[in-house]
């Protein structure tokens, strides 16, 4: 549930919270995330811009791997704690399970294989998929995503990720049904910048308005264009529409469509 404040304070006029779920981390299962100063190395460079400040925060251990399997818990219940990704729909109460001969239902993590009791059907929506076995959720793992199983052929299960991007895993790997709830998180309105500077983000400008000394696309008098045929980075690397990936990576084989 999203709360707008009513205000007439310019700052917090249209600002947004966030009051549905309260706070109550578990001290075993918590601890201190340390930020690096301003996005520098340890010789002090800068490597990650537009970094820096914010306010203090507590990073919950999440159980990626679910390694106990053939066991069932109850959402915010007494027994042995764990934080789990939220899927979409749970609430307070539910039961879920992990393990290989688990029902297909809402927030239920078993393998992509087939099995003597239970087969997950093509076009399964599931999210935290894992990569390599034993390894943990490394896939659809951010709020609101969702992952799609369109096949299954041999020992490999097709899927088709929020990025679009169709590729092969192994069916042994473990995936989790359903969606990652908190849907919502990209509507929330921050209302002022020093919202923005809390969560360690500083502002970031275009490189036209920066001097020359700073930016490939700076300097000149007034707004004049960058000067360039193509945009660049701040290091003279071509930018906006150049690949990043590396070529020959070992996972190519895998990937049948890459992302949009």
């Amino acid at each position: 549930m999203k709360h707008l404040y009513k205000t007439p304070i310019p700052s917090t006029r249209k600002g947004t919270v966030d009051r549905q779920v309260k706070s109550n981390p578990r001290n075993k299962l918590i601890h201190g995330q340390h930020c690096c100063g301003k996005g520098r190395n340890a010789r002090g460079i800068i490597t990650a811009r537009h970094r820096g400040g914010g306010h203090k925060r507590l990073y919950r251990k999440i159980d990626f791997r679910w390694n106990q399997k053939d066991i069932s818990g109850r959402i915010y219940r007494d027994g042995e704690k764990k934080y789990i990704l939220h899927p979409r729909g749970a609430i307070i109460g539910d039961t879920i399970v992990s393990g290989t001969k688990v029902p297909i239902s809402m927030g239920n993590a078993l393998p992509l294989k087939e099995s003597t009791s239970t087969d997950m059907p093509i076009g399964t929506a599931i999210h935290n998929i894992d990569i390599t076995r034993g390894r943990g959720g490394q896939l659809a793992r951010a709020a609101g995503v969702v992952a799609k199983l369109i096949a299954k052929e041999r020992k490999l299960a097709t899927l088709r990720l929020p990025s679009r991007e169709v590729r092969l895993v192994s069916q042994n790997c473990l995936a989790t049904v359903g969606q990652v709830g908190n849907i919502g998180v990209n509507q929330k309105s921050l209302g002022r910048a020093g919202s923005k500077c809390w969560l360690g983000k500083h502002p970031v400008v275009r490189g036209v308005v920066m001097n020359r000394v700073d930016h490939p696309h700076g300097g000149g008098e007034g707004k004049v264009p960058i000067g360039r045929i193509k945009p660049t980075t701040p290091w003279g690397y071509p930018a906006l529409g150049r690949r990043t990936r590396k070529r020959k990576k070992y996972s190519d084989s895998f990937i049948l469509r890459c992302r949009k």
